[in-house]
């Protein structure tokens, strides 16, 4: 019985089983990961066009070959999305060396010459790309799902509405008020200054989306109850009342013990 069972037994079984299994596996990891929310891939000239702006703008503190000096990091695989990220909201070029890099209401650069230093970057190693607007705008976003997202991974910083915060050694999270979705987006996956990284694996592109969707609502929520006092929580509401609330009360107290009088 045992021969006859040794003899059914070929030799390769085994190893065409780990085979097998691997192909599965691979098949239905193709299948259901997510989706990357990449952008369109540049033209060799673009490429080219952004070499040009890099050397003319960056290198000065990035370095030649954006190796990265004492004056600022290596920017090789930062992707495109992070190029973007910093020069789209005006942070990039830095004005003058300080804690953290803010944000600027004045873009220096036009959105095409943008996309091009973001290209040559790109080209030098892999890294995240721009988000497609599919995955980036909120549009057809779950509003509830996003801030529920939101509160577990970014509230504690953000504020729940998203007015920002203080940090450590002189930093801040910045408020997250009027931001465009692609921005907000490619923060999450770039994790700039003191702000972690969200991959794919940790957040998908959809409940990205669903995070943008979330803000953008917060954008165009009406205050019913009055004034927000900058949405920034019981530290500012309770100011509020300490320093006027009382105040008033004060004052009142001190009118009527003068008619009294």
């Amino acid at each position: 019985m045992n021969a006859l069972a040794a003899r059914r037994r070929h030799p390769a079984a085994i190893a065409l089983l780990i085979l097998l299994g691997l192909v599965v596996t691979g098949v239905a990891y193709s299948t259901f990961a997510p989706k990357q929310a990449d952008a369109a891939t540049a033209s060799a000239s673009q490429v080219e066009e952004g070499k040009k702006l890099f050397l003319s703008n960056c290198s000065t503190c990035h370095g030649m070959q954006a190796q990265g000096s004492k004056a600022g990091p290596s920017l090789a695989g930062v992707g495109a999305a992070s190029v973007d990220f910093q020069m789209g909201t005006g942070r990039m070029p830095l004005a003058a060396p300080g804690v953290q890099a803010p944000r600027v209401d004045e873009v220096r650069f036009s959105e095409e010459e943008i996309a091009a230093v973001a290209a040559y970057i790109a080209s030098l190693a892999p890294g995240p790309a721009v988000p497609d607007a599919e995955y980036s705008s909120g549009e057809g976003g779950d509003v509830a799902k996003g801030a529920e997202l939101f509160r577990v991974n970014c509230a504690m910083c953000h504020n729940f509405a998203g007015s920002g915060g203080a940090l450590t050694r002189g930093k801040y999270a910045p408020a997250l008020r009027d931001i465009e979705g692609k921005h907000i987006y490619e923060a999450m996956v770039t994790g700039p200054q003191s702000m972690p990284v969200f991959s794919d694996t940790n957040i998908s592109p959809e409940s990205k989306n669903d995070i943008v969707a979330y803000l953008h609502s917060v954008d165009k929520q009406e205050n019913v109850g009055g004034m927000n006092l900058g949405n920034l929580g019981p530290v500012s509401e309770g100011l509020f009342v300490w320093v006027f609330g009382l105040g008033l009360m004060v004052a009142f107290a001190v009118w009527l013990g003068k008619k009294a009088a």
